[in-house]
């Protein structure tokens, strides 16, 4: 064996100078697999290397799965190099962006004022010593001060700034929640679409079930009843209380977009026409404000606010106390009051608008249902493709979809007006006609 290993005054390169050297040999079949790899003390004198430097390298390929040793014989090289390498999964072929986005939830970009915000932010950020300790885990004290008159002003919910909780988002909220309702053991979602809290319940345990009040935790959204936006009548919520009531259930009232109702004053919630009672009410600012602000807070009834307080430090604030800092005097200066009525006009006048685009371009034959609040209508189209098809040519021109229901000869469709410009109604209606 003639072979020159440079570089003598580095250990760590030499011995990776073997290694690569019978990798190759191994891999190209030159050694085979099942023979026998030279000695240690052969190897060290053929090559004019240390026995240390050899060990290395052995070691190294018997690590890598190339030789494997062999008590009172020695290292034999393996079968690796006939193992058939694991085929490569071909990428999906690149999509267009996004152009016209009827599914997203998120914000129209004329919706917020950024300057505004940061002039709150950087004056939270300015708080230095009360930013130096973590965030208390109920939520800052003044900032659920502030919260207790704004529901009260707002929802005429009234309740102690010691029933609130914060966290960063819903489901943070839920984690909290579940295990003080473990006994419940079973949870009721209008539909299969609220994916995020049955996730939730379902890994505490619980049963989960669809639109089955005979269940102990009923999950309901009277603002969002349907996608489209119907909002539950006086009636219905008395008569979901008084069964509630008879069957010791538990209601959680998530008062998702309850702020974007145009069409009817604000029905009462729940939890005001409960007393407080048997009602856990749910609310968030992400419609409001911005998704990626992440504040949601939860308001427990007597009896288990009493249960949460016995554990309350054992749990982590969430959400930001900078934010929390921030939105608090954001409230109190009345402008979450200004930017409710913000929203309400601009997702009113951009709701009228695409109404008036569908009716434009689809004419009689379409059927829209349109409720009370929200910011997405259902729209009702003739159509002999399969949803899914439909949703891949779309993605494939830069249109997303989102498919409510199919049947025979027809397709029921969700359009949010939120996130898409209004001058980008009429060429996605358009397109999507075409697509039909």
């Amino acid at each position: 064996m003639v072979l020159s290993f440079h570089d003598s005054d580095n250990k760590e390169r030499l011995y990776l100078q073997v290694y690569h050297y019978y990798r190759e040999l191994i891999m190209s079949r030159r050694l085979p697999p099942g023979s026998r790899m030279p000695s240690l003390r052969t190897c060290a004198r053929d090559l004019h290397l240390s026995r240390t430097t050899i060990e290395s390298a052995y070691l190294q390929l018997a690590a890598d799965g190339y030789i494997i040793s062999r008590a009172q014989s020695g290292y034999y090289v393996t079968d690796i190099a006939e193992q058939e390498p694991a085929p490569r999964q071909n990428k999906k072929p690149a999509l267009p962006p996004v152009r016209y986005n009827f599914v997203s939830s998120g914000v129209d970009r004329e919706s917020f004022r950024f300057d505004l915000w940061q002039r709150y932010l950087k004056s939270a950020l300015r708080q230095n010593e009360r930013l130096l300790s973590y965030g208390e885990p109920q939520g800052e004290a003044d900032f659920r001060q502030v919260l207790s008159e704004y529901v009260r002003e707002r929802r005429n919910v009234t309740c102690s700034p010691d029933d609130i909780v914060i966290g960063a988002g819903v489901q943070s909220l839920l984690h909290i929640l579940c295990p003080l309702v473990r006994d419940k053991k079973t949870v009721s979602f209008p539909t299969s679409s609220f994916i995020q809290g049955s996730t939730v319940f379902s890994d505490y345990g619980f049963e989960v079930r669809y639109r089955n009040k005979d269940s102990g935790v009923i999950y309901v959204s009277p603002a969002h009843m349907t996608k489209w936006g119907e909002i539950m009548p006086v009636s219905r919520r008395l008569e979901l209380l008084r069964y509630a009531g008879e069957h010791q259930s538990l209601i959680i009232e998530d008062d998702f977009e309850n702020d974007f109702v145009y069409l009817q004053k604000p029905t009462p919630s729940l939890f005001s026409l409960a007393g407080g009672h048997g009602v856990v009410y749910i609310g968030s600012f992400s419609r409001l404000l911005l998704p990626s602000i992440r504040i949601s807070f939860m308001i427990l009834p007597p009896e288990l606010s009493a249960a949460y307080q016995a554990k309350a430090a054992c749990y982590n604030q969430t959400a930001s106390k900078a934010e929390q800092i921030a939105l608090c005097q954001f409230i109190r200066d009345g402008h979450l009051a200004a930017q409710t009525r913000r929203l309400k006009r601009l997702y009113s006048v951009k709701m009228k608008q695409l109404l008036a685009e569908i009716q434009d371009v689809f004419g009689k034959s379409c059927r829209m249902q349109v409720g009370a609040a929200g910011t997405a209508l259902a729209l009702t189209v003739s159509c002999s493709t399969e949803g899914e098809s439909l949703k891949k040519r779309a993605r494939a021109k830069g249109l997303r979809l989102e498919i409510l229901e199919e049947k025979t000869g027809e397709i029921i469709l969700l359009l949010s007006c939120s996130a898409m410009p209004a001058e980008d109604f009429r060429p996605a209606c358009e397109l999507l006609k075409s697509l039909l």
